[in-house]
């Protein structure tokens, strides 16, 4: 039986939020060097069960907490995902294949995040180039999850969500290619906004793809530290290709319309089990007790084929990491210390390098024709997932890559489609499974309309407050 693992403690963080911290270091309640201090006693206290970390950066976070800088989370702790570049430190991205040069400057979306005020006390674990639903590999070892340590913490964002959920960090970096903020947000009772795409700035060199679907974010606990973190990020930088959001403070006045998906029958990728259903039945239900229009329809796209299309494109992506490593990572990757599974979506490119065209082209109209959605809908609801979070072992990267890829398709069907969209979706910890573990609910709206997500999830969060890891215990 795994325990369950809380760092909350009654010190100068106590049980506050980013928010919360930001605003007691503005009235001097506690001090930037104070939260600093407590934040890396919490990471030492549950470190050594969850395995979050890549790197700590200690000493840089107390060093840093002497400054004065700006932002509206100034001083408060945080930790970064080691896909991105943090200036001094090698970004790894979940493999020991390579060996990566310690990094010369901040990535783009670093500089956004810590534009913000915030502070890095490390960075964390992921599972290989982010390719896998949970953190098991060899090189870092095991990511678990606090609520229960038998159970995966979801990824590829693995270790940011750990360390938020359990209460070391309010706030974490957190990036997604096909669910990888909202995966490990509905696993570990989080709250994980996938932006409009260009919302932030991207992982430096996705530009480069032919279809950019890796969106940054952050994972935290409660609307509001998310919703400050875009008001602040805007400020540093806005596209000028959407609607800017500005700090969303509250739920809207405006009722919805709102749709939600049949169940798909049982043996078909994408059926929900028993919990989930159940959990999208009452959530339907609750939107509905506060006056929004609710709809059960049926699903607009062949879900399968939909994962088929995707395992193609990251098949590409699978292959260049491991063959042209010199130009993508600056290092020489070597190939007999990849995972399994990696190797096996590289191999599976090679053998169907020309279906990539054609793929990409049924992505994008696949995409384009479930967002026809939005013209009679204002929000989507769905599954984040299709059937309760799984054990440590259940995508095991010494499983073969068959197995892995039937695995991961059948439990992660819903989340990939916001990424070829670009249209944002969030997921909210509105259940709680059979096994007293957090269950997510995703919402998601059409392309621009991030601020309208923020406002629902501020209502529905007063409407039905979510467990945290301090009212639950260890």
């Amino acid at each position: 039986m795994g325990n369950r693992i809380s760092a909350f403690a009654n010190d100068a963080i106590g049980q506050m939020d980013a928010t919360a911290i930001a605003e007691a270091i503005v009235t001097k309640k506690v001090s930037v060097a104070e939260v600093i201090e407590a934040a890396i006693n919490r990471a030492e206290k549950v470190n050594g069960e969850l395995n979050a970390f890549v790197i700590k950066t200690y000493n840089d976070a107390r060093k840093s907490s002497l400054s004065t800088f700006s932002g509206a989370f100034h001083g408060v702790p945080t930790v970064i995902k080691d896909s991105d570049n943090l200036t001094g430190y090698a970004t790894q991205l979940g493999t020991g294949a390579f060996t990566a040069k310690k990094a010369t400057h901040n990535s783009k979306y670093v500089n956004q995040f810590l534009s913000t005020g915030l502070i890095p006390l490390g960075k964390t674990t992921l599972p290989e180039f982010g390719l896998i639903c949970s953190t098991e590999n060899e090189r870092w070892g095991i990511t678990r999850n606090p609520w229960n340590t038998d159970y995966t913490t979801g990824g590829s964002s693995s270790g940011s969500a750990a360390l938020v959920a359990s209460g070391v960090v309010a706030i974490a970096s957190a990036n997604d290619g096909a669910g990888s903020i909202r995966i490990p947000a509905a696993i570990c009772g989080l709250v994980g906004l996938k932006p409009s795409r260009n919302r932030l700035f991207g992982v430096d060199g996705a530009e480069l793809m032919p279809v950019q679907i890796i969106h940054q974010g952050v994972l935290t606990r409660t609307v509001r530290d998310t919703a400050l973190f875009y008001a602040e990020a805007e400020k540093y930088h806005a596209s000028k290709h959407l609607p800017k959001m500005g700090h969303v403070k509250h739920a809207s006045n405006q009722r919805l319309r709102i749709a939600f998906y049949q169940n798909i029958p049982a043996g078909k990728t994408g059926h929900q089990d028993t919990d989930t259903y159940r959990v999208q039945i009452e959530t339907a239900k609750l939107l509905e007790s506060l006056g929004h229009q609710v709809q059960q329809i049926v699903v607009p796209i062949d879900v399968e084929a939909m994962a088929e299309y995707f395992l193609n494109y990251y098949g590409f992506f699978s292959y260049v990491m491991a063959h042209w490593s010199r130009f993508t990572l600056k290092a020489k990757v070597n190939r007999s210390k990849l995972e399994p599974f990696t190797v096996g979506l590289a191999e599976r490119f090679r053998l169907n390098k020309s279906k990539l065209p054609a793929s990409i082209r049924a992505m994008r109209k696949m995409a384009a024709d479930a967002e026809n959605i939005f013209e009679k809908f204002d929000v989507l609801m769905t599954p984040v997932l299709s059937h309760n979070t799984p054990k440590i072992g259940y995508f095991s990267p010494q499983l073969s890559a068959e197995e892995i890829t039937k695995r991961a398709v059948d439990f992660a069907s819903y989340t990939g489609l916001n990424n070829v969209t670009g249209s944002p979706a969030i997921s909210l910890p509105l259940g709680i499974n059979s096994n007293d573990m957090p269950l997510g609910v995703h919402f998601s709206a059409p392309y621009g309309f991030d601020q309208r997500l923020i406002e629902l999830a501020y209502e529905l969060e007063e409407a039905k407050p979510w467990r945290f890891m301090y009212e639950t215990g260890k």
